[in-house]
């Protein structure tokens, strides 16, 4: 396997790395439209005349439909063909693209981002998936920090490519080109996932999809993400109401996979501790990762009157922190396990902290240029956490259900960037209006509830550290030869 291919019982042969490179650019471009959209938002209103009702629902509704989609995709993808589901939800992801650049009304530009965000949450537990089948050991470790890495460039760049887009483009039409930008991506990487990505063995079988189960989980999902997501235009407390019936629905779905005999999720999963707290850190820290950005553009945009390029470029050194530690990450998971987590959930508190310092120092235009260096050290701690947690939390899951497991982990990212978004975007609008205006303020303030989330975070990768280090312990020395180092990926 030294030469990068993997020989399958089908008898051809997968180039591994090449293949890896496919699944890498599918999940850049839709994981880019989850935060290349937010400097576009301006130009929309201006270029359809959208409401703020019709703007948030550019944004939520690709949320929403994204975190829908998870699960049942890794489903399909574990139970008949990751290729072919990975290849449909990218031509539906590229189509859709189209639709989307060339919509001529708010509520067409809206059912073309739901149907991005269906086919991004088809692509995204394939890749996962992929991995899982194509790569072992210390390789797999490695894969996922490349993965991780693009995830967090994803992320941070998508304000700085937006922007710039924008600014080459015009302000009246420059939004349809942060849609358009993925035609030629999609249209191109089609043919070579074709004829890179391994086709399922023929032996497998096809096995149920659980309805029911898609069913029960769809409506708890949408439930439990709707008021978070719809936090400032859906106004009065009802809304509230949707999440504990939404968690009724859960514990049914959750009641119902126990006695299903091919469930959708397989629940003895959550019987692994790295499995169970791997979803829970990554909830927690995608709950204060991505609010970063969304109140760091708003602060330099409102409060400093950035142009939206400027305001990606200010980004710009967390996405460079974040692809140099998940690279890193990904080399060293093997060798330190959570231990690597902990320590970069500690770096990226570090660096919140001191943005706050910085902000609190420098409040006025040198604000982003003053950040670099903190947003940098921020970003090398996410890139320590992403991309080995993952890892981390698939390690101990058969490959064969690699992409639903992948489905649930990403779900719970997917709910934790809403539940955060909505939790800091509520405290940052509170504190501009109480401090009548003062955009600096309101950034500090939600920067503390950021850090809670992390250090939150932080305290179940050290409950796995400290049950870890229980384990050991009371294992005799022979055990500890034969099983090798704990925690690490397998």
């Amino acid at each position: 396997m030294s030469d990068g291919t993997l020989t399958r019982p089908g008898g051809g042969t997968e180039r591994r790395w090449p293949a890896l490179a496919v699944c890498l650019v599918a999940a850049f471009m839709t994981l880019l439209d989850v935060s290349i959209v937010n400097v576009a938002l301006p130009s929309i209103k201006s270029g359809l005349g959208a409401s703020s009702d019709g703007l948030q629902w550019i944004l939520s509704g690709y949320a929403v439909a994204f975190g829908l989609a998870l699960v049942p995709a890794g489903r399909l993808g574990d139970a008949r063909s990751r290729r072919a589901v990975f290849m449909f939800g990218l031509a539906l992801f590229t189509l859709s693209s189209a639709a989307a650049g060339i919509a001529q009304g708010i509520l067409w530009l809206v059912v073309a981002r739901l149907v991005q965000g269906v086919a991004g949450g088809i692509l995204n537990p394939q890749i996962a998936g992929l991995i899982q089948i194509l790569f072992r050991g210390r390789e797999r470790g490695r894969a996922f920090g490349v993965l991780g890495a693009t995830i967090g460039i994803a992320t941070a760049a998508g304000p700085l490519a937006g922007g710039a887009l924008i600014s080459l483009a015009g302000t009246q039409e420059g939004w349809r080109w942060v849609f358009y930008v993925n035609v030629p991506v999609g249209l191109l990487a089609l043919p070579l996932a074709w004829r890179l990505l391994p086709t399922p063995g023929p032996g497998r079988r096809h096995e149920s999809l659980d309805p029911i189960g898609i069913l029960l989980l769809g409506v708890g999902v949408v439930g439990l993400l709707l008021p978070f997501v719809q936090d400032q235009q859906w106004r009065g407390n009802g809304k509230w109401l949707l999440v504990p019936a939404s968690l009724v629905v859960l514990a049914g779905f959750f009641g119902w996979e126990r006695r299903h005999h091919q469930p959708l999720l397989d629940l003895t999963l959550f019987r692994h501790r790295s499995y169970a707290l791997g979803v829970t850190i990554a909830l927690l820290y995608f709950a204060g990762f991505t609010s970063i950005f969304f109140i760091f553009t708003l602060y330099l945009q409102n409060g400093l009157h950035y142009s939206a390029l400027l305001a990606g470029l200010a980004i710009t050194p967390f996405a460079l922190g974040s692809a140099a530690g998940s690279t890193v990450g990904g080399r060293m998971v093997s060798r330190f396990g959570r231990s690597l987590v902990a320590s970069g959930l500690i770096l990226v508190a570090v660096g919140l902290v001191a943005t706050f310092l910085t902000v609190r120092a420098v409040p006025g235009g040198h604000a982003a240029l003053a950040t670099a260096i903190p947003l940098l050290v921020g970003g090398i701690g996410s890139g320590l956490v992403i991309s080995p947690n993952q890892a981390l939390t698939l390690s101990e899951v058969p490959p064969e259900g690699g992409g639903s497991a992948a489905g649930v982990l990403q779900t719970g990212q997917r709910i934790g960037t809403a539940v955060g978004i909505a939790a800091v975007g509520a405290v940052f609008f509170a504190a501009v209006t109480a401090s009548h205006g003062d955009w600096a303020v309101a950034f500090r303030h939600a920067l503390l509830v950021v850090t809670a989330f992390v250090l939150i975070a932080l305290c179940a990768a050290a409950a796995d550290l400290f049950a870890g280090h229980r384990l050991v312990n009371r294992v005799p020395p022979s055990a500890h030869r034969r099983g090798g180092r704990g925690g690490a990926v397998r």
